[in-house]
């Protein structure tokens, strides 16, 4: 356990400092986006037109049943063959499980949200929302277009950065491959549409039970930060918030570092959004918060973030070191 931890620390400082550099994965091919090839292959195979509502619910389960298996069982042999490499393979992992953090590309993607709002106005805003929020980027005035970048970074340190980081503390290589692997595939497929309704209904049950421990640690992380970078009251209306109204979110985790960050920063979140066209409905949380975010909100909420960030590392390296005392 001592050295699973201390590779997770190693880990989250080398993501923090390198990221996902560009360079390399225009060369070669993301492991995450080899996941989204199997699972595009799943779905091609077995997601048909003219099967029934049952057969497609089975088919999308056995599928999700099999990649799980597979990233388990090759996160198994990968991290039995690092091990016999010694030191080297030690360094190995720790680049390996950094490739699946994603503190700093989370950061710079809603960093330039921030530098598009400056330099280019409402388009430049819109354009950079638009890589990191699927709702509708021409119906976003300038708040809006801040709360979705602030959004967006909340509900991703959850499940980018805690959820991979907790199941791989859990679980080693195994635990974090099956937990990318079915975050991905509820990206792709856990969608509430005629094609995936049925299909992707698995992999989205499942990806909530995966992320609902990591969910409601991340306000602890987040209420940290907000004691760093703003205020004590921030960190107690932060931790608050959550409490009081991740309930309002259609998502049952989603809520919690969403809350956690409305309050921290002091404006409210969510609230009516629209997703292709379609209007979804929902309350603001803290809603008692300023209503016009603005975009020195998001810069706030990035300090915030990369608090909660070092405070997540500071944890995995003191449980490293009670682990190794007991």
């Amino acid at each position: 356990m001592t050295a699973t931890l201390l590779i997770l620390f190693f880990a989250l400082i080398l993501d923090r400092l390198v990221g996902d550099p560009d360079k390399l994965w225009r060369r070669v091919p993301h492991p995450v986006v080899l996941f989204g090839r199997a699972i595009g292959l799943i779905d091609k195979l077995f997601n048909g037109k003219r099967l029934s509502a049952d057969t497609k619910r089975f088919n999308g389960a056995a599928g999700i049943a099999a990649l799980l298996a597979a990233s388990l069982f090759f996160g198994f042999i990968l991290h039995a063959l690092l091990a016999r490499l010694g030191p080297f393979g030690l360094v190995l992992e720790v680049v390996i499980v950094a490739i699946f953090l994603a503190q700093k590309s989370l950061h710079d993607h809603v960093r330039a949200v921030s530098r598009g709002l400056k330099r280019g106005g409402l388009d430049g805003g819109r354009q950079a929302v638009s890589m990191i929020v699927g709702r509708d980027p021409a119906t976003l005035d300038e708040p809006a277009i801040c709360r979705a970048g602030i959004e967006s970074l909340a509900e991703n340190f959850s499940d980018g950065v805690v959820a991979p980081a907790l199941w791989y503390a859990l679980l080693g290589l195994p635990g974090l491959f099956a937990y990318k692997m079915l975050n991905t595939a509820d990206s792709m497929i856990g969608h509430k549409n005629a094609k995936y309704l049925d299909f992707g209904w698995a992999s989205a049950r499942l990806d909530d039970l995966a992320n609902w421990p990591a969910a409601r640690l991340s306000i602890l992380f987040i209420a940290a930060g907000a004691w760093v970078h703003k205020s004590k009251a921030a960190a107690r209306a932060s931790i608050g918030t959550a409490l009081r109204d991740a309930g309002l979110h259609r998502s049952p985790n989603s809520g919690w570092p969403e809350a956690a960050m409305a309050g921290a920063v002091g404006i409210g979140l969510a609230g009516p959004r629209i997703y292709g066209g379609v209007r979804v409905d929902e309350p603001m949380m803290n809603a008692s918060g300023r209503t016009v975010a603005t975009v020195a909100d998001i810069d706030l909420s990035l300090r915030i973030f990369y608090g909660a960030c070092a405070g997540l590392a500071v944890f995995v390296l003191l449980l490293a070191l009670l682990a190794a005392l007991l």
